[in-house]
């Protein structure tokens, strides 16, 4: 039998430690989609999104400025205020 490839075992494990630090097995799977499985990147949107989402803004309007902006808080933050 095949070995199971890095890439999923690195996958896996980055998935596990986000759901440690309470993100949402949805949230976490779907950002690892749109980042094209980047931890890094991943990290920073699930953490914007989270503080975004305490300050009262949707989130599939998030999801969307976030993606735009790139995570750059400030200009997410703009984004969503003119909204």
């Amino acid at each position: 039998p095949d070995c199971l490839p890095l890439q999923f075992l690195s996958y896996l494990g980055a998935c596990d430690r986000l759901l440690k630090q309470g993100y949402e097995e949805g949230e976490v799977e779907e950002a690892m989609e749109m980042f094209q499985y980047s931890e890094k990147k991943v990290t920073e949107f699930l953490h914007l999104l989270a503080q975004f989402n305490d300050m009262g803004f949707q989130q599939n309007e998030i999801k969307e400025v976030l993606l735009l902006c790139g995570n750059q808080r400030e200009r997410a933050l703009e984004e969503l205020v003119m909204k």
